[in-house]
């Protein structure tokens, strides 16, 4: 990742003002817990990025991390590899990261990874951009190439953010990291936005009532950054500004070879420095080369710990446990105790909503969309947008003389529905019938190699969805699971489980949700087992009091 500039913006709130990044960067480290505690076994459900690095970071302060996993390690960092090839991959889960997500990117660098720029919609790495609604296609590479209408659309939609939002002076205090600032502006926007949706903020807007339904249409067809966004449309708006105020949408970037390669790295990586254990100790080496099966009950031991059983039966004890599965998982798959949680949350919980999404992938025998049409000098294919079943097309170059990877459909919500019954070669009968008929003459289907990979989320028993979208009200429940990992106040019997995962987050969907509430997750096993941060570096719990979301009442 480059270098950034000190007031770059950073996903720095705005709902819990804390920095992550300089936490974990701290020559003081994270904290430690009382050398008695050393060696305590903590179990982790779920081995995606929450799981790993409340895992990586726990052993760090020499406990013992027990990680179950129900099916493979890395969760929706879900890079498959196109059988036969060295490192040709599709990105089944998570793809694209902004370099807001300061807490993802410690991790990325501390591996050594390397990451490039995500070939979205009009920017450099895209080379080109194919718009294709309602039959009309526009060829692109910037946004002056298109039509008055697409400006048109993009200035409504920053003067409703300034208009609605405050969203300059938002993110001019998230940049300058000024937590008073940030919630001076953000809290009442909350209890204003709370409660209405994401479409009810484009169309009550002053700049979208000048303008005509089509620009309405087309921002929810096209939408800014990564593309579309009519499928988010009914969810809450908190949900969509958080995105924008933290640049989520922007300046995004892939790591080569996989993003897995991140869960890997953390399961294999010796930390440089480490409480109680030999040098040389990994994740991987405490949980004897694998992780547990899957994590069939959670309860209470009766001596003041907790009893995880697996799949197969095997019970064990822990001193704490943290959660990082989907939540409904907990009320579906997993028999967990229900005096494991106060009422309230368990209504949080399972109210949690997922939304669908499907990815379908094909390998190719090279970047052929760079070649040039003779007759107009334009890149053959390109990066795509379109109101058609693929909604967005993606083309990935792996160098002139290794085969290409084109996303040919990535689809949410009824978009995604559409194929979850139909086996992957259907689905890419499906995407290439549509390509067809905005690249006429393109043979795409001459250039197919190897297999297809798909997936849709929603199929997947562990997921059931790709990710949390909030509705309107929801930011309640929210509240109530974000602000879990602060326990003091609860009854004892609530005390030492921890939930973390981009869904228990402010910002679902995004891998620096899962990372800053692992983080949480690690400072509440460490202060549950009489550890403390040093006063030098105070945790997110320190913090909390002053920091801590607005709370809205019942």
């Amino acid at each position: 990742m480059p270098n950034q500039p000190s007031d770059a913006i950073s996903a720095f709130g705005p709902d819990f003002p804390f920095a992550y990044d300089e936490w974990l960067a701290h020559p003081a480290g994270l904290g430690a817990v009382p050398a008695d505690k050393h060696g305590k076994r903590v179990a982790i459900i779920g081995a995606g990025a929450a799981g790993l690095v409340a895992g990586y970071e726990l052993m760090r302060l020499g406990l013992r991390p027990v990680l179950y996993e129900s099916a493979r390690l890395g969760g929706r960092l879900r890079s498959q590899r196109f059988e036969g090839t060295d490192g040709i991959i599709a990105e089944l889960g998570g793809m694209r990261f902004p370099i807001s997500s300061r807490g993802f990117y410690h991790y990325v660098d501390k591996l050594g990874l390397e990451t490039r720029d995500f070939p979205n919609p009009l920017t450099p790495a895209a080379g080109s951009t194919v718009i294709d609604l309602e039959g009309e296609t526009l060829y692109a590479r910037t946004l002056d190439d298109l039509p008055p209408l697409y400006k048109e659309v993009a200035d409504a939609y920053h003067q409703a953010l300034e208009e609605g939002a405050q969203f300059s002076a938002l993110q001019a205090a998230m940049r300058a990291r000024d937590a008073k600032r940030i919630k001076e502006i953000w809290d009442p926007i909350v209890r204003e936005w709370d409660e209405r949706t994401f479409y009810d903020f484009v169309v009550s807007s002053q700049a979208f009532r000048k303008l005509s339904f089509r620009h309405r249409e087309v921002f929810g067809q096209v939408g800014f950054g990564t593309g579309g966004w009519d499928s988010d449309f009914p969810n809450s708006m908190l949900e969509i500004l958080r995105v924008n105020l933290g640049a989520f949408d922007d300046e995004q970037r892939y790591v080569v070879g996989g993003v897995e390669q991140v869960a890997q790295g953390l399961w294999q990586k010796a930390p440089d420095k480490l409480a109680h254990w030999p040098a040389g100790t990994t994740l991987a080496g405490l949980n004897a080369g694998a992780t547990r099966g899957r994590a069939q009950a959670i309860a209470h031991n009766g001596q003041g710990g907790f009893a995880v059983t697996d799949q197969w039966g095997n019970r064990d004890d822990y001193d704490a446990v943290v959660v990082t599965c989907q939540s409904h998982l907990l009320t579906t798959s997993i028999a967990a105790e229900e005096s494991l949680f106060d009422q309230k949350l368990w209504m949080a919980l399972d109210r949690t909503r997922y939304m669908q999404a499907a990815k379908t992938f094909i390998m190719v025998d090279r970047p052929f969309w760079k070649d040039k049409d003779p007759a107009t000098g334009r890149d053959v294919m390109s990066m795509t947008l379109t109101d058609r079943i693929t909604r967005g097309t993606y083309l990935f170059d792996n160098g002139d003389d290794r085969p290409g990877v084109i996303c040919l459909s990535y689809s949410w919500m009824t978009d995604a529905l559409k194929v979850l019954p139909l086996p992957a070669e259907r689905r890419v009968e499906l995407a290439l019938s549509a390509l067809g008929k905005i690249y006429p003459g393109l043979d795409i289907a001459s250039h197919i190699i190897g297999s297809p990979i798909c997936v849709s989320w929603e199929a997947d028993e562990n997921f059931l969805g790709a990710f949390k979208g909030a509705l309107p009200g929801h930011y309640r429940y929210n509240h109530r699971m974000y602000g879990h990992f602060m326990q003091a106040d609860l009854p004892e019997s609530q005390r030492g489980i921890f939930m973390a995962g981009d869904g228990v987050s402010w910002t679902p969907a995004w891998v620096e949700g899962a990372v800053q509430t692992a983080l949480n997750a690690v400072w509440g096993v460490m202060t549950h087992l009489g550890g403390r941060s040093p006063a030098e570096n105070p945790g997110p719990g320190d913090l909390y009091p002053t920091l801590k979301p607005v709370d809205l009442g019942d």
